[in-house]
């Protein structure tokens, strides 16, 4: 009986020192948020810890709350928690250098998550951003071919930002050249927020009597004020936006929102999270699977990367939302005009 009881504890002993281990074994992934004023945030977050967790990992996250003084912070305290890697969402790109190096210095690998971090010592993780520009410009042009257009810019600090007005100008750029399209207004709104993009719209009317016939809006936030500028004239004229916010879906339904480019922040987010699991475990960068390589950047440094393919949102098929389970069909089509898919 006592030979069973000793076997019984040294068994028990045996599991707990492995479920133990285990645990030991598993990594810290550390998150740095540029700023979680985006709604699109969360989506990505959930989808990221969903995969750091199922691979036996522990995730930590800081909001740098649209500071690259404290995004520096940050990612020092999350290097002194040690985490085995970083995903940052950088707010300045040229700000966050010191970081990189920190990290670099610690053997700690880092994915730059949707916005480029230009250093080859990082993963960059996004969406095809040029491909969005081109989706927002091709979706309001297929309906505005000609006429006075305006251009509301996301954050100067933010690469994205040139990004999109590259893939908006491959499109329009022969018409601008050609004058069949009048660039009438063009403007950063600074840290992408809704209630700068509207102020630079409202100036945008007011400099052109209102003779605005249509507005690329480099998200859908801005576009949230672009339309709001827009609504206060009595106008409605094709804006175009991204992200797949819910309002801009329902502004899609609706009808004064022509495109919303949904990037799945839920594929965006699982990836990140896989790809930092990996890279903790100890992968290169260039053996993550699907990875290309990219040097698209100011710099033009050569980086290996990921870039996922988004999909437009017209009122031609918002029904890929609402059964995609980003959407209810209540939420999307609340004041819906006739003849949208879906609805």
């Amino acid at each position: 009986m006592k030979k069973l009881i000793v076997a019984a504890l040294a068994a028990s002993v045996a599991v707990s020192a492995l479920t133990t281990a285990a645990f030991a074994d598993g990594k810290k992934i550390g998150v740095s948020w540029a700023s979680f004023q985006e709604e699109r945030w969360k989506i990505d977050e959930a989808a990221m810890v969903k995969a750091i967790e199922a691979a036996g990992n522990t995730y930590v996250s800081a909001d740098a709350e649209s500071s690259s003084a404290k995004q520096l912070t940050d990612i020092e305290a999350l290097i002194t928690q040690g985490v085995d890697a970083l995903i940052i969402n950088a707010w300045d790109k040229d700000a966050i250098g010191p970081a990189i190096n920190a990290a670099a210095n610690e053997g700690i690998p880092v994915v730059g998550y949707d916005r480029l971090i230009e250093d080859a010592r990082t993963f960059y993780l996004t969406f095809d951003n040029i491909g969005v520009g081109r989706i927002i410009a091709e979706s309001v042009k297929a309906v505005q071919p000609e006429g006075n257009y305006a251009i509301i810019k996301g954050d100067p600090g933010d690469p994205n930002a040139a990004f999109l007005l590259q893939g908006m100008m491959e499109v329009i750029g022969d018409d601008v050249k050609s004058g069949k399209i009048k660039i009438v207004g063009e403007a950063f709104s600074d840290s992408w927020k809704p209630e700068n993009a509207q102020k630079n719209m409202e100036q945008i009317l007011t400099a052109n009597d209102n003779n605005v016939d249509a507005v690329l809006s480099e998200n859908d936030g801005m576009a949230g004020g672009v339309v709001a500028a827009l609504s206060a004239q009595g106008l409605v004229i094709p804006v175009g936006g991204q992200d797949g916010d819910l309002a801009a879906i329902n502004r899609v339904a609706r009808g004064s929102q022509t495109v919303s480019v949904w990037k799945d922040s839920r594929d965006l987010g699982k990836a990140a999270g896989e790809i930092a699991s990996a890279l903790a475990e100890g992968a290169s960068l260039d053996s993550i699977k699907g990875a290309v390589k990219f040097s698209g950047g100011a710099k033009g440094v050569e980086m290996n990367a990921i870039l996922l393919k988004p999909t437009p949102l017209t009122k031609a098929n918002l029904s890929v939302a609402i059964d995609g389970g980003h959407i209810s069909k209540a939420q999307a089509c609340e004041g819906a005009i006739d003849g949208v898919d879906g609805c």
